[in-house]
């Protein structure tokens, strides 16, 4: 994969559903379930206005002890989830990525 994209599926509850994809392929932001194809491009929209924003992402620890964040809209709706990381800076590392590549991304429809 040579850019970050979007990468929009329908899941088998029939809702839709993006990740957002590093330059490597790597998934660095999952979204929640949405009705339509037209939700979900909504969602991807706030992805791209809100991750310049470092106030809209809220990072948090998970039970395990292991590390993630969430994206959050103005409205503080979370538009997206991280995966978990080991360490917090390897978390921080993966809001520094959605921040650099959610902009550019592509939508690709899977």
């Amino acid at each position: 994969m040579a850019h970050p994209q979007f990468q929009v599926s329908n899941g088998k509850d029939d809702k839709f559903y993006f990740n957002l994809t590093a330059k490597n392929g790597q998934v660095i932001l999952s979204s929640q379930g949405y009705k339509g194809k037209d939700g979900c491009k909504n969602g991807i929209a706030s992805v791209k206005k809100n991750s310049s924003n470092k106030k809209h992402f809220e990072r948090k620890d998970s039970k395990g002890g292991q590390y993630y964040f969430v994206l959050k809209a103005a409205n503080s709706k979370v538009i997206g989830k991280s995966q978990m990381y080991k360490t917090n800076d390897s978390s921080e590392n993966g809001i520094e990525s959605i921040k650099a590549n959610a902009r550019q991304a592509t939508i690709h429809y899977l």
